[in-house]
């Protein structure tokens, strides 16, 4: 799904240049479900960026769902990004004045679906998530969870090949936080592949793979055997009557 190598990024600030990925080479396969974690300014949010193809590295190649990116234009790169790529951020990025169903279905009329099958897909979608009752509401009317799952929604709505999650939990309470990884887990287990950037290890865990980076470049990859599951995390925290 995922092939990088020798994959750098440099800025420059006046006289000086910053590296913030250092020659990287990667694999993520079809289905995997990987996070990636590290410290404040080590390179994971640069990576996320051009993963996303929001961003263009500085060197280094990038294979996604087997195209080559690396010479494409910008427009092929918006087209790539809508058709290939669903985003899930920490903020949400919700438009306030549009309900949840007109969100999720905005995606699609950037891709030009008919108007029947843009409102068909958001309705499935939202009901997937447990948002059939919310449909019509707007984001100030809604808890961060349910915005989330408004979010995922648009993430899933044109069936893209790889979900990438930037702190997905991050403005979420720890058991909202816990409903959201297990709606990731669900996805992967029918096949979704997943990238999700955290600083949380107890968030990483519930993926299935972990790549920790420091100063530019992947210091560890760690397959886990056995991942957390959210959804008895979250079954133990309602036997017990509270939060967490």
């Amino acid at each position: 799904m995922i092939k990088i190598n020798n994959l750098s990024k440099t800025y420059s600030t006046g006289a000086f240049t910053v590296p913030a990925l250092k020659g990287i080479t990667l694999d993520i396969a079809p289905g995997e479900f990987v996070a990636i974690t590290g410290a404040s300014g080590s390179g994971k949010s640069t990576m996320m960026n051009l993963l996303g193809l929001l961003d263009r590295p500085s060197e280094g190649s990038y294979l996604l769902d087997g195209m080559d990116v690396s010479n494409l234009n910008d427009d092929d790169y918006a087209r790539l990004r809508n058709r290939k790529i669903g985003f899930v951020f920490q903020a949400f990025n919700l438009l306030p004045r549009l309900t949840a169903l007109k969100n999720v279905e905005l995606s699609m009329l950037y891709a030009g679906t008919k108007h029947e099958e843009r409102r068909k897909r958001a309705l499935e979608v939202l009901t997937l998530l447990g948002l059939e009752d919310r449909l019509h509401h707007f984001p100030n009317e809604l808890s961060g969870g349910q915005n989330q799952r408004v979010a995922i929604a648009r993430a899933l709505i044109n069936n893209p090949a790889i979900i990438l999650a930037d702190e997905p939990t991050g403005a979420l309470d720890s058991q909202t936080g816990l409903e959201i990884m297990s709606i990731f887990q669900e996805l992967n287990r029918q096949g979704t592949t997943i990238v999700l950037v955290t600083h949380e290890l107890n968030i990483a865990r519930h993926s299935r793979r972990i790549l920790r980076m420091a100063d530019g470049l992947i210091i560890n990859d760690e397959e886990i055997a056995r991942p957390l599951d959210a959804h008895n995390e979250i079954q133990a925290l309602r036997e017990k009557g509270g939060r967490a």
